[in-house]
């Protein structure tokens, strides 16, 4: 930047002697250059400070040097001249500390710079005629090394490898790494429950066989106690013990297997453990219930899938039709639960409440079971040992449409919408016969719609629609088994 003319009002800023407009800053110490040449002035001249100066500048000698002063004054440059940019200074100032740098590693490293500026041994019978340069796509192909090279080398290695240990106040910078290594094994992720099962097995070492076998005044052992009290740690190490010495099934006074009492106190992940570990699915306690049984009693949706899903990995067989002592099957236990809740809700009405929010959930939970179980293989054919009834006749008893529905949408109804128990009535006689029910009509619409006979007679040779009762509802039903459809309002 050159200052080609300078301001008057900026004459405080002019240098006295040079008449160069400068920094506040001391310019000379940046840049490194020298300052600019001093007029010689001599003593009449007017920016003389003698006392002469200007006493004889009336006199012709003194105009003449005034005007070679003035000449002078104007042919000086004015203003800073920047010799160098800042860009050259910064590269300036950065090769002094570089080769500084390099300077205090020569004079201090004067070993390992010797050995680095070595040149390596010449090759013999070099061939003088050029080389083919391999393609880009032998660029990755490593070619065998010289062995005299190779000698070469390992040679500069071994006198770099004599120095480097004294080198010891040498200091050295690394990245600390984002990541970890790959050859660093990582110890698995350990879950909480495996945590637990490892302090219970500390605690438990000394168990003995004779006390894992001991039985209380109730006739329970502890892997009983600890499956009752829901903790799954504690069961499952004893549960493993006892399947160690083969008693894991061992019962107490109701003739119940640990297995058995996480299937009625609803423990459905202790239930999955015992399965895994062995546990016999198929075992009767003293009422002659199975483990399913109690489950669709009960409607424990989830440890009924804890064991269909048992039974799915390790395919293990399951009774399903195994009967009670009342002659019922899973399934039929699970229908007579269902029709319960039903005709329970149907007392307490619609307004909703505490108690009926109860029974709507548990209405939910026995269908859940009553799905599992049909995918489990349950049949609709299998009749009761008592009275000879399907699940079919079953929900026709209570019009239980949304069971009746489920068992509809089957693929093998067909079989059982016509079946008939031992007094010889159908599916259709048993709906034809409720009395006050408001879901009756519905019941038996969907009956004849899947295929029920109204034909169809019972030992007493008496068809539906002679059962229905004398009713405004019941003239309704009894229409619609004639096939003239529901009674319309006047």
């Amino acid at each position: 930047m050159i200052i080609d003319r300078v301001s008057e009002g900026f004459s405080g800023l002019l240098d006295r002697d040079s008449d160069v407009m400068t920094s506040p800053v001391h310019l000379l110490s940046f840049y490194g250059c020298s300052s600019p040449t001093e007029p010689n002035l001599s003593v009449g001249s007017p920016s003389s400070d003698s006392d002469q100066s200007w006493s004889n500048a009336g006199s012709p000698q003194n105009s003449i040097n005034v005007e070679e002063h003035s000449a002078r004054k104007l042919s000086r440059y004015q203003g800073v001249r920047v010799k160098k940019t800042v860009k050259e200074l910064i590269m300036q100032k950065r090769h002094q500390e570089i080769q500084a740098q390099q300077y205090q590693i020569e004079t201090e490293y004067p070993a390992i710079t010797q050995v680095l500026q070595r040149t390596k041994r010449e090759v013999e019978n070099m061939s003088l005629s050029p080389v083919k340069r391999l393609r880009v796509t032998d660029a990755n192909v490593l070619s065998p090394c010289d062995g005299e090279n190779m000698f070469c080398h390992t040679e500069m290695l071994e006198d770099i490898g004599d120095i480097l240990p004294s080198m010891e106040n040498m200091y050295t910078y690394s990245i600390p790494p984002r990541m970890p290594s790959l050859n660093m094994t990582a110890a698995p992720p350990v879950s909480f429950f495996e945590w637990q099962i490892k302090h219970e097995e500390e605690k438990l070492a000394a168990l003995s066989y004779v006390e894992l076998t001991t039985r209380d005044g109730d006739g329970d052992t502890f892997l009983h106690i600890a499956v009752a009290q829901g903790r799954r740690a504690l069961a499952y190490v004893l549960g493993r013990k006892m399947a160690a010495i083969g008693m894991l099934d061992m019962k107490e006074h109701n003739n119940q297997s640990a297995f058995q009492v996480s299937v009625a106190a609803d423990q459905h992940l202790i239930a999955q453990d015992l399965l895994l570990l062995g546990a016999e699915i198929n075992t009767m306690d003293c009422w002659g219930r199975s483990p399913l049984h109690v489950c669709a009693e009960k409607g424990h949706t989830s440890t009924l899938q804890a064991i269909q899903k048992s039974m799915q990995t390790s395919g293990r067989q399951v009774n399903m039709e195994v009967i009670n002592y009342d002659g019922l099957t899973p399934l039929h236990v699970a229908v007579l639960s269902h029709n319960a809740v039903v005709q329970e809700l149907c007392c307490y009405g619609t307004p909703p409440s505490a108690q009926n929010l109860a029974l709507l959930q548990k209405r939910k939970l026995l269908g859940d079971c009553i799905s599992t179980l049909l995918l489990m293989g349950a049949s609709l054919e299998t009749k009761d040992r008592k009275s000879g009834r399907t699940a079919l006749h079953m929900a026709a008893e209570e019009a239980n449409v949304e069971l009746l529905r489920l068992f509809l949408d089957q693929t093998n109804y067909f079989s059982v919408i016509n079946a008939k128990a031992f007094s010889g009535n159908t599916a259709l006689h048993m709906a034809s016969a409720l009395q006050g029910r408001q879901a009756q009509v519905d019941a038996v619409r969907l009956l004849l719609r899947r295929g029920a006979d109204p034909s169809a007679k019972n030992l007493e040779n008496e068809q539906p629609a002679q059962l229905v009762p004398d009713s405004p509802l019941g003239e309704q039903v009894r229409r619609i088994l004639k096939g003239k459809g529901p009674q319309s309002r006047s």
